[in-house]
């Protein structure tokens, strides 16, 4: 197959996982509009993700409960370069945490079973100034918009390929290498009404920093991020295994971001992103669980 054929196939492939495509998904609104399934759709989504993976060699997913540290996935891999040495790729985000623990541990529910209205939502409480609405909607999609209280995670995407920050996570893919090391530095955050919040323009900030495409100003004050094997995430992979291979840091506490900040960044960035992305289902089997190092 042609290289450029091969880095098409890659890049699709690779679409699928962590985000979608910038036109296929959309987050689910605030407030539970979409109707719930029933546990039992959870349930035989669960089953199916088992038997689609089973003695195929898949390696650990994502994404998990990172105060558990029990895992029994047998493939292991290079964890990833640290970020410092990797390029800043991507930079998208899910309607509700895909990943449980810390400041996150809010079930929202099973949402429509295709990714949107699930997730975990921020535990903590917040004041009805800051709750206020803000008489616009801020990163509409068609599944709605985003609301003061929502939970977002951000996924700041670093490869090791010699690539810019672009739209999609092909991004994070070249001709030179089609296999990089994949590195996500997740962190959640609670859109409030509060110009006093961060300012998640400046949070999504990059620049050049020795060499290597660097995100300027993601948090250093939400505890020490929990560093595991796992796989690109997203709810296409909710009854099928991910092929891919990616080094987590998620950062247990969320901050406070201004939200009427996201809906201007939504407005126009170099990544094309302008709503939120799908959930992926929370893996709990432990045949699909890395051990996450003590």
């Amino acid at each position: 197959m042609h290289s450029k054929s091969v880095l098409a196939v890659a890049g699709a492939l690779f679409l699928a996982g962590c985000a979608s495509t910038h036109h296929d998904e959309h987050h689910a609104p605030h407030g539970g509009a979409h109707a719930s399934v029933d546990d039992g759709v959870v349930a035989h989504q669960r089953h199916e993700l088992e038997k689609n993976t089973k003695g195929k060699g898949f390696g650990p997913q994502s994404p998990r409960d990172i105060e558990s540290m029990a895992g029994a996935n047998a493939v292991a891999f290079n964890e990833a370069p640290t970020l410092t040495k990797m390029n800043l790729c991507n930079i998208h985000f899910h309607k509700n945490a895909e990943h449980k623990g810390g400041d996150f541990t809010k079930y929202v529910g099973n949402g429509d079973g295709k990714g949107f209205g699930t997730g975990y939502a921020y535990a903590g409480t917040l004041t009805a100034t800051e709750l206020k609405g803000v008489g616009k909607k801020v990163c509409p999609s068609s599944h709605g918009d985003l609301q003061p209280g929502d939970t977002i995670e951000v996924h700041y995407v670093f490869s090791t390929a010699a690539v810019g920050p672009g739209p999609t996570l092909g991004a994070c893919l070249s001709e030179a290498i089609k296999n990089p090391q994949l590195r996500v530095e997740a962190q959640s955050y609670v859109l409030v009404n509060d110009k006093a919040a961060l300012d998640f323009r400046r949070l999504a900030q990059f620049g050049d920093v020795n060499g290597y495409k660097q995100a300027l100003s993601i948090p250093a004050n939400t505890g020490n991020p929990v560093q595991y094997a796992g796989s690109t995430t997203g709810p296409d992979y909710n009854q099928v295994g991910s092929p891919f291979q990616v080094t987590w840091s998620v950062r247990p506490k969320a901050a406070k971001v201004d939200i009427e900040t996201v809906g201007t960044w939504c407005e126009g960035n170099v990544f094309k992103e302008d709503h939120a992305h799908g959930v992926r289902n929370l893996v709990d089997n432990a045949q699909l669980l890395s051990v996450i190092p003590k």
